[in-house]
């Protein structure tokens, strides 16, 4: 008769707890599950969410100060539908949409850049500098000078635009089975450089009223902006952005270049492809609501890293820091030269032009 066999013990499945962990020196958390874990670096969420209240912070001035000021706590109640209908007009319908508009464009602004910044794995590979901005631009500008269209015919030539400038870009950076980052960027400029000369044309033979109206609307501004233009951009936002962070290890693995990521079983060209057409929609809704708005794509990835201090361009913490950085700016244009209102678009050039020339002048060192 044979022994009977030892009863085996299978441990059981731990329930999801968050412990804190060391990964090369930085505190992480970790949350484990029976088939999932999820990393979280303690310095990335904690600067997230300084910058997420620090947003809020300018959200609630730029509710509460301007021609017409209003107490803090009728903004609040304003807020909940309660105090007089007249700062409830000013607070909910005049003065939130815009504000909300600034937050939501700034995380999209940033989020392109990142990508992009990813994908060519150079800090200086913003859409504003390779050409996908100016495209976007183009396309809109054709749209509202030549045929008249409404805000959905603008979008969407926003849209064509810049996918066509981005086929182009990439097909004359094509070379030896990949686009190189520096080629990209180079043929960028100068693909950019050649629309603005085709939107000074169009400019030029416009009637005056259209050239105007395209002018204010050129230099990036969010005056006039209410919620006919925020539904449309939260509800293509709510698509887009979440698409974009579902491809972020995706992303991380194609910055260890083409061959490492293979290995690791990731489609490269594929993957490429889809994170190019989620930037280019990115920058083209911006430019389709607001105008084109330069130097948040470019500036807020490498600023999140290096407070962050990650090894790469985070698409979570670049939007954060770009909504903060947009809706800042859009409070300092509002209240700087009052009652005068700057577009943002001339704010944003302002700052992002001195840290253009920093990093510029930094990258020249390195080499």
């Amino acid at each position: 008769m044979s022994p009977t066999p030892a009863p085996v013990l299978h441990k059981a499945a731990e329930p999801p707890a968050a412990r804190r962990s060391v990964d090369f020196g930085r505190p992480t958390l970790v949350t484990r599950g029976p088939r999932w874990s999820l990393r979280l670096d303690v310095r990335t969420a904690v600067s997230c969410a300084v910058f997420l209240l620090l947003t809020l912070a300018v959200l609630v001035v730029t509710l509460a100060y301007g021609t017409y000021e209003i107490p803090l706590p009728d903004v609040v109640r304003a807020l909940y539908g309660e105090g007089p209908a007249g700062t409830r007009t000013v607070v909910v319908e005049w003065r939130l949409p815009r504000a909300l508009l600034a937050v939501l464009l700034g995380a999209a602004l940033a989020v392109s850049g990142a990508i992009f910044q990813s994908v060519t794995r150079n800090p200086l590979g913003s859409p504003d500098i390779i050409g996908f901005s100016s495209g976007s631009y183009t396309g809109a500008l054709v749209v509202m000078l030549l045929t008249g269209g409404g805000y959905y015919q603008v979008a969407a030539g926003s849209l064509t635009g810049g996918v066509l400038t981005a086929f182009v870009v990439f097909l004359l950076a094509y070379r030896r089975g990949a686009a190189q980052g520096f080629r990209l960027i180079i043929v960028g400029i100068a693909v950019s450089a050649m629309l603005g000369a085709f939107n000074t044309w169009l400019v030029l033979r416009a009637d005056i009223q259209d050239v105007m109206l395209s002018a204010v609307w050129g230099a990036g501004s969010l005056n006039s902006l209410g919620y006919d233009q925020l539904r449309p951009v939260l509800a293509l936002l709510a698509l887009l952005i979440p698409s974009a962070l579902a491809c972020g290890p995706a992303l991380r693995r194609l910055e260890l270049g083409d061959d490492a990521a293979a290995a690791l079983g990731t489609r490269t060209e594929t993957v490429r492809l889809v994170l190019v057409v989620l930037g280019v929609a990115l920058i083209a809704l911006v430019t389709a609501a607001a105008g084109p708005i330069a130097f948040i794509a470019l500036v807020a990835p490498q600023i999140a890293r290096r407070i962050t201090r990650g090894s790469s361009v985070a698409l979570g913490p670049s939007a954060v820091l770009g909504a903060f950085l947009l809706a800042l700016a859009d409070l300092v244009g509002q209240r700087l030269f009052a009652p005068v209102q700057l577009p943002v678009g001339i704010v944003t050039v302002s700052i992002g032009g001195l840290y253009f020339v920093w990093l510029l002048v930094r990258e020249a060192r390195r080499t």
